[in-house]
């Protein structure tokens, strides 16, 4: 789980540890694979010199960081890899940017208020974003977006296979299309509104609420049980 004062590995519902003793304000954060996370934020040394750590990433799970690119520069707010691309809303300059090189070298896009960005390993050039006045699409690595007609105004969104998109709506409750935003169907609501979510597969949804407490469903969004409290750690 990562936050604004660090990464934490949750090891019940009321104990979560801080990795390694880092403190850090982690405002984009992904798990590009085993023991492989992607962040961005600010460090936690407000007296050094620049408060942007643009693309940092973890071989080790999170115990060290090297900066991969854009330091002092990018303040990636949603990042998403899919297959080979890497997506990344920056919120410095209002623009979505893509990498075909794990973000080494960027390519920029589209400028568009973005909450979350959804992408599939198997579809990496779709590219979906969530934004305050609706679900938008883009089809050429973000270079342009369109608005998905129909499509519920969600929070976030994920992509865990070809075709399906899922993710919490305005009042929390989860809807899940299976064939590219087209349709899509209502399931259970969230205890509270998301300010981060993720799908690691159809079945099994994670999000965490404002106040630090974790929730998993292992049903597709059915129900609901919290995985961390913070009030009880």
């Amino acid at each position: 789980m990562a936050g604004h004062y660090g990464l934490f590995r949750i090891e019940s519902a009321a104990k979560a540890e801080r990795v390694a003793g880092h403190i850090q304000d982690y405002m984009g954060f992904t798990v590009a694979g085993p023991g492989t996370f992607l962040a961005s934020g600010h460090p936690g040394d407000s007296r050094t010199t620049s408060p942007h750590l643009g693309l940092i990433r973890s071989t080790d799970a999170g115990r060290t960081w090297v900066t991969v690119s854009e330091s002092g520069t990018a303040d990636f707010h949603a990042l998403q890899p899919a297959g080979d691309m890497l997506y990344a809303y920056d919120s410095q300059t209002g623009r979505v940017r893509s990498s075909a090189d794990g973000g080494t070298t960027w390519t920029s896009g589209a400028k568009e208020e973005v909450i979350d960005l959804a992408a599939s390993l198997a579809k990496p050039s779709r590219l979906y974003a969530t934004t305050a006045s609706g679900l938008r699409v883009s089809t050429d690595d973000g270079a342009s977006f369109t608005g998905v007609q129909g499509a519920p105004l969600l929070s976030h969104a994920d992509s865990p296979a070809k075709g399906v998109l899922v993710g919490p709506d305005a009042e929390g409750r989860i809807q899940t299309s299976r064939d590219e935003g087209r349709t899509w169907q209502a399931g259970g609501t969230l205890p509270d509104q998301a300010v981060a979510f993720t799908a690691v597969d159809d079945s099994r949804l994670l999000a965490a609420a404002e106040d630090g407490t974790v929730y998993e469903s292992q049903n597709g969004g059915g129900d609901f049980r919290v995985v961390f409290n913070p009030a009880t750690s």
